[in-house]
């Protein structure tokens, strides 16, 4: 399951950029895929904030959905 151009595949904004991932695909695939830890980030997935990481593994990603993905930034 890469993400790019997978034929009959699941049409997602991630960002702000098209992607293409497996039909199936899950959240905490998609994360592996672009290697972010789920801890150190904040998924909003359509406009609604996901506060349950233990969910990710069984979140399907459909086709249309749009997700952000905000980092944690330390500093002082």
């Amino acid at each position: 399951m890469a993400i790019g151009l997978v034929e009959g595949g699941c049409p997602l904004t991630v960002n702000g950029s098209p992607r293409v991932v497996a039909e199936g695909t899950t959240l905490a695939q998609l994360l592996a895929m672009l290697a972010v830890d789920p801890r150190m980030i904040v998924v909003e997935l359509n406009r609604e904030i996901l506060r349950d990481r233990d969910r990710f593994d069984a979140l399907t990603l459909c086709a249309g959905d749009t997700l952000e993905l905000v980092h944690f930034v330390g500093g002082g």
